[in-house]
Parts: structure tokens; C-alpha cells; sequence
């Protein structure tokens, strides 16, 4: 017993491809009309496989090569199904009459099935009421079939012929449009499953029996017919196994439990149901182990990865195919790390055996093989051996940008960084193990950036820049960078002046230089091809990267450093947006007034004459005049008091001095009642409106002033201190 065997098999009738209502096979169909209708209407244009008897409708891809599974073709043109020619007219321009479904048979040159319905007793049934689809073999494909159960067949007509045919059968009308991928349908002999496979070349099969002439309506159903004579399958693929005698040694591996024979099973298994006549060309099949393999054909021969090695096809079960091959299939899964080296990766796997690598690869441990392909190796990469070999299996799914790999035979600090921006051709898995292929040597860095580009004289500029700038410790530091240096010839158009005041200028110059940096690293094979990449820079603005033919390059590439890429030369096919040069030049102000400052007399009003009486009042207050506290004790005595005489104001504008001080002494001498006196200078403050109306409303005029007490306070120069007086003056 197989106990496991059964669940895998019934996955391998999945859909994979279902067909839509525009089928596969309407779509080649129509193509081929388009090949052939220069012959005249509805002539399809066929390819005949030089040698054989196998004709194919034409496909796109089959029409321009001219072969089909390595085999020349030649174009036949026929009437495309349904039509028929007329004599002394070009094409196919009559309808093919419509009949029964046992007249159809020989409408469509069924003629064997056609004889083999009427001694069974089956031509009534099909030339009567009802619906019928009728798979009915062509007359090559009886005689292909086994003599032995065709006479077998012939000797019991009323049972087994009758069985037989009714196995073709199904009990309703069903175009090959209505025929989708993966469907199972119920025949009219004891409701047996007809496997039914719709592919996207346009092959139909019926249990992998390939329609051939399809969609031949009939009064009561439809015809197509197929390229052999349908067995029955009453077993499945685990009785199939169990009950052949050569596959003894599959059986036993299946009985083993543990995972390499577990995986050595599922290898030979496909998700999906592959019938031969399907095969056209090679393509690439997962299995249920999960690796691939390819399935392709030479003639009447199945490939497997490009072998030929099946010797019996298409046996069909209840629940699957089988093709039997001569030759084991062993999975990558099942191998050592060593063997998954292909024929392009001898040179590697060649050094590793003869420097004794091979040996210290312990079969219970697991290790990473970064295996460069053959032309990739020079003299002074072979010493670069051992950065290829990692003492930890990591997949392909399981490398992720910035990843730090410790090779087997180096020191730490020289780990391998982003491996996954490396060209990658293909990667496989083994026992104990996995192997990824690269076309480049893989060289790991022992520098700093800021080493590498000391070592470079065109950069002296710009490490100089960067000393001004105080940034060399921070880009000595571990870390991940990716730096756009530009050369001394980038600072060819500035001037000494431009170059002093950029060093003097220590902000502008930090922007300037972070504006070259962008976190993270970034090798030239890891931008996107052809279209814009945007970078943000370590000073938060952005930079925009295109690569042009293959991808961004340079003249070296890049350089890798500890903690950099670095990138500095550009050549012809790459393109790369220029970093602006910001230059800082300082722009100084003066503001000169010129002139002598222009003295008005503005003289408004009557002379008014007002008596005051009242009570001797005396009031405290405090003025602050530009910040500075100052207390005054007013006393005011009571006495009748005149004023009389004109009201007239002063206006000054005075840009301060001894000789302004002067004439505000003289103004202040003579009989005035209100002064205002506007004092320019210092640093230019006034007061503001509401200020000036709050002193205004809160003056009351004086007879005498006398000081209770010294202003304690200091002294200003009202030509350096900015300030707005009214003074209230009176005369006696």
C-alpha cells in the first residue's frame, strides 16, 4: 500500500488554464482561416508534420517557425469544419448538409464508427430524439488500436462494442467551447468520467485523445472526432503502480518514510494533467516537490529536461495520467550542495574540490554556494574562492536588501553585503544546501569610504570639502551609504572666490556635500532599467537616477567600501541629473541720509486766556522712558494762574548732536505752551499710537513743578536713545 499516493494524485487534475467562452480552440481555428484565405473562403491552413500522418491547425507561434516539436511542417489547406468544396469554385463556399448524428459520421469520414453503431445496434439511438455529443475515433485511430482487444471487441458487439462505443458518449450537445479545462464528464456507460483538457495552444483532448475535426453539428448533437479509440479506466494511479511489475523499485521507495524519499515521490508528480498530444514545444512544469521541470518533445518522442525517456504515454486512470520513463528523476531538493552546479559552474565546482573546500561542506551541516558561472573567472579571482561560500543555507526568498553573509573562509569584518542586487541567473536548493548562480565575482570591501577615496587623487577637492565641513568622522563611521563623488573636474567652473566663500560658509557647505549622500546602499545593477529611480539624500532632497541600455553604469562600475558605494565616473549610455552647486556669496546694506535736518514753525489757534482754582493736589506716578524706571513726586499748590498768548507747536527732526540740543534750549525759553520734539536715532523705536494717547489724555497742566526728590537713574544721550516727549510747559 501506498497510504499517501491517492491525495497527491488528485491534484494532478487542477485547472490550471480553464477556457473562456472564446475558446483556445475557436481562437486557433480562426487563425488558421486567416492563413488559408487566400485559398478561398472558409480553407483553413493546416501543418502536417513531415514523416506522420498528424495534422495541427495553424498557431501563430507553429505558422512562423515552420516546425513543431523540432520537426519540419508542411501547410496543407482544407475546408475548415463545416464547409465543403463545390466543383469549379474556389474555397469551400457550400455549407456541409446537416444530418443526425449517424449520418454525421460519415459526413466527417467516421466511417468504421459509423459501421461499428450500426452492427451494435446503437444507430437508432443516434438517429432518433434526443441530444448527443459523440467522440467517435477516427478510422487510423482503430487501426492503431490493439488487434487483440479490437477482435475482442468485434466478437461481442451486442455488449462490449456497444459499451465501448456508449463509453464516447455523452447525453447532451457540447461544443468545444462548452469543453473547459479540467472538466470531468459523465459518459453514457455506467456515468464513466471523460477527462476533458482545454489548452492554450488550442489542442482539445478527451482522456488525452486529441480532437482532431471538432464541432460537426448535427440535428440531434454534434460529432468531433478523435485521434484514437478511448479504453475504459476503471483504475487509479496507486492500482496502476501496485499492479505493474516494473515499477517494483518505485514501490519501494515509497515506502520509506523519511523526507528525501518523500520528496524523491512528489518530484515525479505534476499539479496538473499533461497529455502528450499537448505537448508541441517545451515548457517548464512545478512539480509537487516544489522545483521545476521541463517537458518538451523531439517527434513522436516526450523530453524530460531535454532527454528523451518516456517510453509509454498517456495511460489515463481515474484520477490522473501516467507516462512511464527509464531513468530517475533525482529532485535538487535530494542532492548535496556540490552537485547542484550545472554544466556552466565547473570551473567552480572543479576549485572547490581540488582546494579541498569539498571536504569541509559536512554532509549534516548547511552552507550557501554563490557560484560565479565559468567565463567569469580570471587568475585574480581565484583567490576570491572562499568569499563564496557561507556557512548558513539561505534561499532566494529569504535574501532581503542590506543582508550581511559571513563567508566560510574570512574574517567578519568582511562580510558580504546585498548579494541581491548581484546578477542572478538562477538559483536551486539542495539536501544541504543552496546555490545561487551570479555572473560576477563577488569581491568584499576592507576599506572605509573615506579610505577608498584617499586613495584616489581626482577626489582631493572633495575630501578637502569634506574636512571643511567636519563630516569625515561621520562618513568614516560604520553605517550604509551610497555617495555620488564628483571628481576635481566638477569644480573646474568655480573661482577661488567661490571656493573661499564655500569653505567659509560651513552650513551651505554641509548641504552641499549631504546633498551627494543617500542612506542606504545602492549598486548600479539594482536601479530599474530605462526608468527614473529617486533617491533621497541624507539632507532630506531627493536625486533622480536613470539608467539607459542595461542599467546606470560607470566607468568602474562602483566601488564598494565598509560603509559606501561610491560612484564617479558616468559613461555613454547612462544618464544622471546633476547635483546643483549651491554657491552663498553675502550681500551688504548701507543706508545713507543726506541733507540738513529742516526746522517749521507752525503757529494755530487764538490766545485764550483760563483761570484754574482748586485744592492743592499732590500725585505719585512713574514714567518708564525707553526701559528705564523713573519715580517722580509731584506737588502742586493752589493759586490763580493766567495763561495767555499763542499756542504753537515745534516739529524738529533732529539726527541727534550738540547743536540740536542747542535750539531745543532756545525753543524752551520762549513763551510757548506745547512743544513736540521728534528725536531720531539710535535704533529707531517710537512710540506706538495708543501710547502717544494715553499720555495725551492723562497730562494735566501746571502751574510750577518742583522735584521732591532726585531722579535716581541713568543718564542717556537723546541722540542715541530712541524716544517720543510732549512736554507741558508753562510760564509763570
Amino acid at each position: 500500500m501506498i497510504p499517501f499516493l491517492p491525495i497527491f494524485s488528485l491534484l494532478l487534475l487542477c485547472v490550471v488554464n480553464p477556457a473562456n467562452s472564446n475558446s483556445y480552440y475557436d481562437k486557433v481555428l480562426a487563425h488558421s482561416r486567416i492563413r488559408g484565405r487566400d485559398q478561398g473562403p472558409n480553407v483553413c491552413a493546416l501543418q502536417q508534420i513531415l514523416g506522420t500522418k498528424k495534422k495541427y491547425f495553424s498557431s501563430c507561434k507553429n505558422w512562423y517557425q515552420g516546425a513543431i516539436c523540432g520537426k519540419k511542417t508542411t501547410v496543407l489547406y482544407e475546408c475548415c469544419p463545416g464547409y465543403m468544396r463545390m466543383e469549379g469554385m474556389k474555397g469551400c463556399p457550400a455549407v456541409m448538409p446537416i444530418d443526425h448524428v449517424y449520418g454525421t459520421l460519415g459526413i466527417v469520414g467516421a466511417t468504421t464508427t459509423q459501421h461499428y453503431s450500426d452492427v451494435s445496434k446503437l444507430r437508432a439511438e443516434i438517429e432518433g430524439k434526443g441530444s448527443y455529443t459523440y467522440f467517435a475515433p477516427s478510422n487510423e485511430a482503430w487501426e492503431n488500436l490493439d488487434s487483440d482487444i479490437r477482435k475482442g471487441l468485434e466478437s461481442n458487439v451486442n455488449v462490449e462494442l456497444l459499451n465501448a462505443l456508449h463509453s464516447h458518449m455523452v447525453d447532451k450537445r457540447m461544443l468545444t467551447k462548452d469543453l473547459k479545462n479540467g472538466m470531468v464528464i459523465p459518459s453514457m456507460y455506467n456515468n464513466l468520467g471523460l477527462f476533458i483538457n482545454h489548452y492554450p495552444n488550442g489542442v482539445v483532448t478527451v482522456n488525452c485523445a486529441r480532437i482532431i475535426h471538432g464541432n460537426q453539428v448535427a440535428t440531434n448533437g454534434v460529432v468531433h472526432v478523435i485521434d484514437r479509440v478511448l479504453t475504459q479506466i476503471g483504475t487509479s494511479i496507486q492500482d496502476f503502480i501496485e499492479g505493474e511489475d516494473e515499477l517494483s523499485s518505485f514501490r519501494v521507495i515509497s515506502m520509506f518514510q523519511n523526507e528525501a524519499s518523500f520528496s524523491l515521490l512528489k518530484y515525479h508528480i505534476l499539479n496538473t494533467l499533461q497529455c502528450s498530444e499537448a505537448i508541441m514545444g517545451g515548457a517548464v512544469f512545478e512539480t509537487m516537490e516544489g522545483n521545476t521541470i521541463e517537458i518538451g518533445c523531439e517527434g513522436d518522442s516526450i523530453t524530460i529536461n531535454g532527454v528523451k525517456m518516456v517510453n509509454k504515454k498517456d495511460i489515463v486512470t481515474n484520477n490522473g495520467v501516467i507516462h512511464l520513463i527509464d531513468e530517475v528523476l533525482i529532485p535538487d531538493s535530494a542532492k548535496q550542495v556540490t552537485e547542484l552546479g550545472g554544466k556552466q559552474q565547473t570551473t567552480f565546482t572543479d576549485l572547490v574540490a581540488q582546494l579541498g573546500l569539498a571536504s569541509s561542506l559536512k554532509p549534516d551541516g548547511e552552507y550557501t554556494l554563490l557560484a560565479p558561472v565559468n567565463n567569469a573567472f580570471s587568475d585574480d579571482t581565484l583567490i576570491m574562492l572562499q568569499n563564496h561560500i557561507m556557512n548558513i543555507k539561505v534561499a532566494l526568498n529569504e535574501l532581503y536588501n542590506g543582508q550581511i553573509l559571513e563567508p566560510i573562509g574570512g574574517p567578519k569584518t568582511q562580510s558580504l553585503r546585498d548579494i541581491t542586487y548581484l546578477s542572478l541567473l538562477r538559483s536551486k536548493q539542495g539536501r544541504n544546501g543552496a546555490i545561487h548562480a551570479f555572473r560576477d565575482i563577488i569581491t568584499p570591501a576592507d576599506k572605509s569610504f573615506h579610505e577608498k577615496l584617499k586613495q584616489d587623487k581626482r577626489f582631493s577637492i572633495f575630501l578637502s570639502l569634506l574636512e571643511a565641513a567636519d563630516l569625515k568622522d561621520l562618513l568614516s563611521q560604520p553605517g550604509e551609504w551610497t555617495l555620488f563623488a564628483p571628481t576635481n573636474d566638477a569644480f573646474k567652473g568655480m573661482t577661488k572666490e567661490e571656493m573661499s566663500i564655500l569653505i567659509g560658509d560651513k552650513n551651505a557647505l554641509q548641504n552641499i556635500v549631504l546633498y551627494h549622500l543617500t542612506p542606504g546602499v545602492f549598486i548600479g545593477k539594482g536601479f530599474e532599467p530605462g526608468v527614473t529611480n529617486i533617491l533621497k539624500t541624507s539632507q532630506g532632497s531627493k536625486i533622480y537616477v536613470k539608467g539607459v541600455n542595461d542599467t546606470l553604469l560607470v566607468t568602474m562600475s562602483h566601488v564598494m567600501s565598509l560603509n559606501t558605494v561610491i560612484y564617479f565616473q558616468f559613461v555613454r549610455g547612462s544618464t544622471f541629473k546633476e547635483i546643483p552647486m549651491t554657491v552663498y556669496r553675502p550681500t551688504l546694506t548701507k543706508l545713507q541720509i543726506e541733507g540738513e535736518p529742516e526746522f517749521k514753525l507752525i503757529k494755530e489757534g487764538e490766545p485764550r486766556t483760563e483761570i484754574i482754582h482748586g485744592e492743592p493736589i499732590i500725585k505719585t506716578y512713574t514714567k518708564i522712558i525707553d526701559g528705564v524706571p523713573v519715580e517722580i513726586t509731584e506737588k502742586q499748590t493752589r493759586e490763580e494762574r493766567i495763561i495767555t498768548g499763542p499756542e504753537i507747536k515745534y516739529t524738529r527732526v533732529s539726527a541727534g548732536g550738540g547743536e540740536t540740543e542747542e535750539t531745543l534750549k532756545k525753543l524752551l525759553q520762549k513763551e510757548v505752551s506745547k512743544v513736540t520734539k521728534f528725536i531720531e536715532g539710535g535704533d529707531d523705536h517710537l512710540f506706538e499710537d495708543e501710547d502717544i494717547k494715553r499720555l495725551l489724555q492723562g497730562d494735566t497742566p501746571v502751574k510750577k513743578i518742583q522735584a521732591k526728590k532726585r531722579v535716581q537713574g541713568k543718564c542717556f544721550d537723546s541722540s542715541n536713545v530712541s524716544v517720543q516727549i510732549f512736554f507741558n510747559i508753562v510760564r509763570s
